[in-house]
C-alpha cells in the first residue's frame, strides 16, 4: 500500500485534485530496539532485532562495515556471503570519523559480546587500530613495513611483525579492535592498484590521452589523480581500445591488473592466484608503479586475505550509501530512531514483496483524497 499512492501518479490515475496523506504506524515494532546518545542513534539489542527480522542470528556469520558519507557515520551489518539484506545498526548525522566516536559506537553496540569481523576501508582500519592519522611511515598495521625505505620496496617481502605498544611506530592509542577482527577491503585495494598502474602509464602516451577522450564527464583534477570507481574500470577493462593504445610494458601490467581482479579480488579465485599475484607485482616493479599501501599488502599479506573476497568485500557496504539515501532525504534534520526502525521496516517489506507476485489494481479517476494507512 505504500506504493499505490506514488504508482497512480505515476500512471495519471488521480485527479489533478486530489490529494495523499499517509498515516504511519510502521516503525513502532522495531523503535524499542533503538537508543539516542546525543548525536549516535544505535541499536540496543541486535539479536533482538535480528529476530523480529526474522533472520538467524550468529555473530560470526556478520561483518560490521564502518563509514562516512558526506552527511552521516553508518555502522551496517552485512552478511558473508550477502544472501541477506543489511542492517543499519548505528547511524550519526553531521559527524566525521574519528578515534573517539568510533569507540563510542562500537562500546553501544556492545562490540565485545558480537565479537564481529570489521569491514571497512584503510583510514578506518587506521582509526580502530589507534594509528596516527596521515603518518606514512609504517602504515600496515600488520608489519612494520616502512613506507620511505624505497630500496626495500620490491626487493624485500617480509616485514618485521608489528608490535603493538603505544607511542611506538605510529601507534597513539589503544586499538579497539584485535587485528584479528579487521578484514581486508577488496574494494578499495582494487582502486589503488588500478591508481598506480595509470599512474605509471605515460602521461604524454596515446593510452594516457585515451582516458580523456573515454570518460569525458571525468574531471581533469581526477584524471591527473587517477581517480577511478568500479564501472568505469570495468568499463576499461573490456575496452580493447585501450589496450591498443599501450606500450608493452604498459599492457603487461594492465592485463595482470585484469586477472588479478577477476580471478582474486572478485567473486572467484583461481587456483594458480599466487603465481598471478607474483606476475602482477613484477610488472608493476618493472613499470616503476610506486609500492603504496594496497600494493604492499598484495606483495607481503597474501594469505590474510579470506577465501572468497566478494563474499566479505567492502563493496557491499559502499553500495549501502544509495539504499539508505531515500530515507535520509525523508528524514533530513529529524535524526532519531525512527528513521532505523523505518529503515528496518522496508527490509520486512521487500522480503515479503519477493514472496509473492505482483497484484493488479483497478482504479477509476477521479476527484477528492486517497488516506493510506500503514499498520
Amino acid at each position: 500500500m505504500q506504493l499505490l499512492g506514488s504508482r497512480l501518479e505515476e500512471c495519471n490515475l488521480l485527479h489533478q485534485s486530489t490529494t495523499i496523506s499517509v498515516f504511519r504506524h510502521r516503525e513502532h515494532a522495531f523503535i524499542s530496539y533503538f537508543s539516542t546518545d546525543e548525536a549516535l542513534t544505535f541499536c540496543n539489542d541486535v539479536a533482538g532485532l535480528m529476530k523480529v527480522l526474522n533472520f538467524t542470528y550468529i555473530s560470526q556469520e556478520w561483518r560490521l562495515f564502518i563509514d562516512a558519507s558526506k552527511t552521516s557515520l553508518k555502522g551496517v551489518l552485512l552478511h558473508n556471503g550477502n544472501k541477506i539484506p543489511s542492517v543499519l545498526v548505528a547511524y550519526a548525522s553531521l559527524t566525521k570519523e574519528n578515534y573517539e566516536f568510533v569507540q563510542r559506537m562500537l562500546n553501544s553496540l556492545k562490540y565485545n559480546e558480537h565479537k564481529w569481523k570489521i569491514c571497512a576501508d584503510f583510514k578506518v582500519i587506521a582509526m580502530v587500530q589507534g594509528m596516527q592519522q596521515g603518518y606514512t611511515k609504517y602504515a600496515c598495521f600488520l608489519c612494520e613495513w616502512d613506507s620511505r625505505d624505497r630500496n626495500s620496496h620490491y626487493v624485500k617481502k617480509k616485514w618485521p611483525r608489528r608490535r603493538w605498544k603505544v607511542r611506538e611506530k605510529n601507534v597513539q592509542l589503544e586499538s579497539l579492535v584485535a587485528p584479528k577482527y579487521i578484514l581486508l577491503p577488496p574494494l578499495h585495494i582494487k582502486l589503488g592498484l588500478m591508481k598506480q598502474c595509470v599512474k605509471a602509464i605515460d602521461p604524454t602516451g596515446c593510452g594516457f590521452a585515451y582516458l580523456a577522450t573515454k570518460f569525458p564527464r571525468l574531471s581533469a583534477a581526477k584524471i591527473k589523480k587517477y581517480v577511478f570507481v568500479g564501472p568505469q574500470i570495468r568499463e576499461l577493462q573490456r575496452n580493447a581500445n585501450f589496450e591498443a593504445r599501450l606500450t608493452d610494458k604498459e599492457k603487461t601490467a594492465w592485463d595482470c591488473f585484469k586477472m588479478e581482479s577477476e580471478n582474486f579480488l572478485g567473486r572467484r579465485r583461481a587456483t594458480n592466484y599466487k603465481a598471478m599475484v607474483k606476475d602482477m607485482i613484477k610488472a608493476y616493479q618493472d613499470l616503476g608503479c610506486n609500492m603504496s599501501l594496497k600494493v604492499h599488502m598484495m606483495g607481503s599479506h597474501l594469505d590474510y586475505f579470506t577465501e572468497s573476497c566478494s563474499d566479505v568485500s567492502d563493496e557491499h557496504g559502499e553500495r549501502f550509501h544509495k539504499d539508505i539515501s531515500t530515507i535520509e532525504r525523508r528524514y533530513e534534520g529529524k535524526w532519531v530512531p525512527s528513521m532505523l526502525a523505518d529503515y528496518c521496516w522496508n527490509i520486512i517489506r521487500e522480503k515479503k514483496d519477493s514472496q509473492y507476485k505482483r497484484k493488479k489494481w483497478c482504479v477509476l479517476q477521479g476527484s477528492g483524497s486517497l488516506f493510506v494507512n500503514f499498520l
